[in-house]
């Protein structure tokens, strides 16, 4: 399982993710691909993202999880490896950490 959520993303890229996976709400895209195609997706989403931001969730049977996920652009939300295990921290707009940029995180 694949699933890719834009929010403030370009219409053309909204458009571009349709063509290969099924968007079920606005802004979700889900599918069934292996790590070829979901590379080359979230290099598109990547490329054509602009101000907004993104995540793409996939199935990863060897994580703790049994997921793994990647972000993309500005968010409050912002991934940080603990234990060796991906989790993710909620921080206020003012209390984001200095030097910590959420798009940047990991």
């Amino acid at each position: 399982m694949l699933v890719v959520i834009l929010e403030n993303a370009p219409p053309r890229l909204r458009g571009r993710l349709a063509i290969w996976l099924l968007e079920v709400r606005a802004g979700v895209y889900v599918g069934e691909y292996g790590r070829k195609v979901r590379e080359y997706i979230w290099a598109q989403v990547t490329e054509g993202i602009e101000d907004g931001n993104a995540v793409i969730i996939w199935r990863a049977p060897g994580q703790e999880a049994g997921f793994e996920f990647e972000t993309l652009g500005h968010n409050r939300r912002v991934p940080v490896q603990m234990d060796g295990v991906k989790l993710v921290e909620f921080h206020a707009e003012a209390a984001l950490p200095q030097g910590i940029r959420p798009d940047k995180a990991l």
